[in-house]
């Protein structure tokens, strides 16, 4: 692979070391690395480990991440991708939510969220319990990022598409934790994309650390007193990483540079910025041969306050009485209690998180889950209530190996043969994973499975 020299002189002067260098060098003669990371959200870690046909080996950069073998390709395609039993993911993508460390309970924004990998990890540690909000300004990656979440079965997130500036603003002080998982020069991507590399250039990182440092900047309002934020990127450059980092802090003395306890990756460098020592070691990187396509994590500590109050979502109580036809449509699908407040918002029936604060004016295009749509005088369930549930809670469901011709008849939009006792609204399962639903008609299912995430 022909790299470009200015990019070879600029991983010289980061990595410092002759030995090291070289083997970089040769990473770009080896395969790159896949992987993916198992959602607990869906299936358990045994569990996924006994329906899951290929070898998986345990990455050290996060919880339920994994190398996958170099040959194989196209897994989007399997019934337990469709499931949402796992994301695919190059597991050194996921250290920076190792990183974030995010509870049950806490409330977090990524800003920078789609195509959602780092979102649905930050999910999973949730679970279900808290609230995530999920943001990407691009609209059409937006709506990837919608998708993404309703597959991993996401509750408890809100997704919008809203300038960070007006978002932040809005928002000032009302998260624990932010992930700014910022749009960089991609050099980490360089080794499984080539056309990346045709792009790279030593302006266009330039103009990465300047994007960067105002993303940051507009991220320190949405955090509250003593919150978190962890700054993460795909790439190698000092421009965007060390020296991103260290103008943060400049500009930003009420922020602290946290150390990073972990046993991936290597300390970050130091520099000799404005004639001083800047110490910026207790950042991580991670490269080729650290068993990562490369990544970079800062974790900063918020000492003052943001003192505005955020107004809550208003639920609108007047509307009780419609709002009951949700619950006891809920009852009709599912066996357990609703895990939000039920409300009719135009013609849909949306089950909200709770904590959720005014999302007027930010350009929200799902907070919660869909739960049914009204067309004409009936209601119609959503894809992503039933993804939202375990195969346990389903009134009626049914169940499929993940290497029957059933499912993948029912991923490519076909209708199906079922008993013909079985009537109404039926959850699909994959080896006891909710993939999606159907309607039970005289001895036959009526495919529902959303036209656009077919198998073709």
């Amino acid at each position: 692979m022909n790299l470009p020299t200015d990019y070879k002189k600029e991983i010289e002067k980061i990595l410092r070391n002759e030995e090291e260098y070289k083997k970089f060098i040769e990473s770009y003669n080896k395969p790159s690395f896949k992987g993916i990371r198992i959602n607990t959200l869906k299936v358990s870690e045994d569990r996924f480990k006994e329906i899951f046909k290929f070898k998986i080996k345990k990455s050290n950069f996060a919880k339920n991440s994994y190398y996958l073998e170099e040959n194989i390709d196209s897994i989007g395609n399997l019934p337990l991708h469709h499931a949402g039993a796992f994301y695919v993911q190059e597991p050194s993508a996921s250290s920076a939510i190792t990183v974030l460390s995010p509870v049950p309970g806490d409330k977090v924004l990524d800003l920078c969220a789609a195509p959602g990998g780092k979102s649905t990890q930050i999910a999973s540690y949730l679970n279900g319990k808290g609230l995530l909000w999920s943001n990407e300004i691009v609209k059409n990656r937006a709506k990837v990022l919608l998708s993404n979440m309703e597959r991993m079965g996401v509750k408890n997130a809100v997704i919008s598409s809203c300038h960070p500036e007006t978002l932040c603003k809005r928002l000032t002080g009302f998260f624990d934790k932010v992930l700014v998982d910022a749009p960089c020069s991609g050099e980490g991507m360089f080794r499984k994309n080539p056309y990346a590399m045709k792009e790279w250039s030593q302006e266009h990182v330039k103009m990465c650390a300047k994007r960067q440092l105002s993303i940051l900047n507009t991220a320190t309002k949405a955090l509250k007193d003593g919150g978190i934020m962890v700054y993460s990127t795909c790439t190698f450059s000092l421009e965007e990483n060390e020296q991103t980092v260290y103008n943060f802090l400049k500009e930003n003395p009420d922020f602290a540079l946290e150390n990073i306890d972990c046993d991936f990756g290597r300390a970050a460098q130091q520099l000799i910025l404005d004639e001083n020592l800047v110490d910026t070691s207790r950042a991580r990187r991670i490269f080729p041969q650290d068993g990562g396509e490369g990544h970079f994590v800062a974790k900063f500590k918020k000492k003052s306050a943001n003192s505005k109050k955020v107004k809550d979502f208003n639920y609108k109580k007047a509307k009780a009485a419609e709002n009951k036809i949700g619950y006891d449509y809920f009852s009709t699908l599912f066996k357990c209690e609703a895990y939000g407040k039920i409300e009719k918002i135009s013609n849909n029936f949306i089950i909200l998180p709770e904590g959720l604060p005014d999302i007027s004016g930010l350009n929200v295009l799902r907070a919660g889950v869909l739960l049914a749509t009204n067309k004409g005088s009936i209601l119609e369930p959503a894809h992503a209530a039933f993804m939202a549930a375990k195969a346990e809670e389903l009134r009626t469901k049914i169940d499929f190996s993940c290497d029957s011709k059933e499912i993948l008849a029912y991923l490519k939009g076909e209708e199906i043969s079922v008993p013909e006792d079985m009537c109404g609204y039926v959850g699909v399962c994959v080896d006891g994973i909710v993939a999606g639903y159907a309607k039970a008609i005289n001895g036959r299912l009526k495919n529902k499975y959303p036209k656009g995430l077919r198998i073709f």
